[in-house]
């Protein structure tokens, strides 16, 4: 579509050894690979977060605290609820 000047063959021929050398790195609509692992430690955050704060709002769920919590090894005797059998009125 247009033709090649002189000039324009001079200007791209004679390139100073100041100038950077860049490149593009590879994406996806923009999407790079470190955008991806950025907003996705971030986004395991937050879900670890939600999954340990909805874990201890449910440990009072007797299911929960038997089938979850007691398998862990430092909460098995700290969630342990049964009575003594001197406490018992029966």
């Amino acid at each position: 579509m247009f033709s090649q000047t002189l000039r324009r063959a001079a200007a791209q021929s004679a390139r100073s050894p100041l100038v950077g050398r860049y490149s593009v790195p590879p994406h996806f609509d923009g999407i790079t690979a470190s955008t991806v692992v950025k907003a996705g430690s971030i986004a395991a955050t937050f879900g670890v977060s939600a999954g340990v704060f909805a874990l201890f709002f449910f440990g009072e769920v007797p299911r929960v605290r038997k089938d979850i919590l007691q398998k862990l090894p430092f909460f098995d005797t700290y969630l342990d609820r049964t009575v003594p059998p001197e406490d018992n009125p029966f």
